[in-house]
């Protein structure tokens, strides 16, 4: 017995001594722990030797979430139009508190052109009725109103700066209210996206300027935020291929910033009406419709009883400012045009036949 035991501490000695070795071999062969960046030690979540000095280290991408999950509601609308079962439809989706005094953007496919009834679930559980005060069915977004004052808002930023490569989180409630805010996180795919899409009346049409991202968007995400690694709101989340992977696209939020502003100001915002569609340089080439063309848009399609066409613009005519504002897109000719009132006289810079003119346009209210 004791021939074991004695055996038995020997094989116990003889392993810890072999451990000791390794141990000693790993620590002369591996990096050293001052060697390593101390992005890497935050990367893993262990101590960085900043912290281990007393100093705090933040994590800027969770602060930030934390205080952008606050602003982001769930949405509930109800179909004012029975169907066969005489039963009231409801629909899911997200949004973001804008402003302080219950200004939330969305989705219009979210809340419908007239919904019966609007539900508004904020981050503490609370559920407030909501109406819809501006929608667009062109761009798929709407701004519900909730009554009420000094609602935590989201920070709104600015999509023209993205770059492709970008890190960007989407937020909203995919499914049902079971997973609300729920995060995911991506980079930005690509930008200035066109894709056709199915409206409300079973037609053909196009949404454009739009935001890829690979970040995971599934339905009732649409109408939340995508928000870069500051914080601001850069898009609102509306639409993924279904047929493909980590492909989900999301409307640059700039042209509600001058409505959110006017609604605050006013308490209404009618939306002005231009009359035209144009192509951006890239889909003029592409159609093969203006092949030197390399800065504005390309006019192809006007409202003959139109503010545009009765101010002179034609069909062929470059449009390259407004009011002194280069626009090379129709999101952003929508940007700046949102910034007046039906009724205001603008002034639009155009290029025909080579020769640059400036035309007076009279803005109509949008039907």
């Amino acid at each position: 017995m004791k021939g074991v035991i004695k055996k038995t501490a020997l094989f116990l000695l003889s392993g810890v001594l072999i451990m000791l070795m390794l141990a000693g071999t790993y620590w002369l062969f591996s990096p050293k722990e001052e060697n390593l960046p101390n992005q890497n030690a935050e990367r893993m979540n262990v101590a960085s030797p900043t912290q281990l000095q007393g100093e705090s280290v933040s994590f800027p991408a969770e602060n930030m979430l934390e205080e952008t999950l606050k602003c982001v509601v769930g949405i509930s609308s109800a179909d004012s139009s029975k169907g066969v079962t005489n039963q009231t439809q409801w629909y899911m989706g997200s949004g973001i508190i804008a402003s302080s005094d219950g200004y939330i953007i969305t989705n219009q496919h979210v809340v419908g052109a007239r919904p019966g009834r609007i539900e508004v679930t904020l981050y503490n559980g609370e559920t407030l009725e909501g109406k819809t005060v501006w929608s667009e069915s062109s761009l798929d977004l709407a701004i519900v109103k909730i009554d009420g004052e000094n609602y935590p808002f989201c920070k709104l930023g600015n999509a023209g700066e993205l770059r492709v490569g970008e890190n960007v989180f989407a937020i909203g409630n995919p499914l049902s209210m079971q997973f609300q805010r729920t995060v995911t996180a991506g980079i930005v795919s690509a930008l200035g996206r066109s894709i056709s899409i199915e409206n409300e009346n079973g037609e053909q049409s196009y949404m454009e300027d739009l935001i890829q991202t690979d970040a995971s968007i599934n339905p009732g995400n649409s109408g939340g935020p995508l928000v870069n690694s500051r914080g601001e709101v850069v898009g609102i989340n509306t639409v993924k291929v279904s047929s493909a992977e980590g492909m989900g696209f999301a409307v640059p939020i700039n042209a509600c910033v001058p409505v959110v502003e006017r609604l605050g100001q006013k308490g209404n915002f009618r939306t002005p009406y231009l009359g035209l569609y144009a192509y951006t340089p890239e889909a003029a080439r592409y159609l093969d419709v203006a092949d030197d063309m390399h800065e504005g848009l390309f006019v192809v399609k006007l409202d003959s009883s139109g503010p545009a066409f009765k101010a002179g613009i034609r069909y062929g005519d470059i449009l390259t400012e407004v009011n002194g504002k280069k626009v090379d897109t129709m999101l952003s000719l929508r940007e700046e045009l949102y910034k007046f009132q039906s009724g205001d006289i603008v002034k639009i810079s155009i290029i025909r036949q080579g020769l640059q003119k400036t035309v007076s346009v009279r803005l109509s209210e949008s039907n």
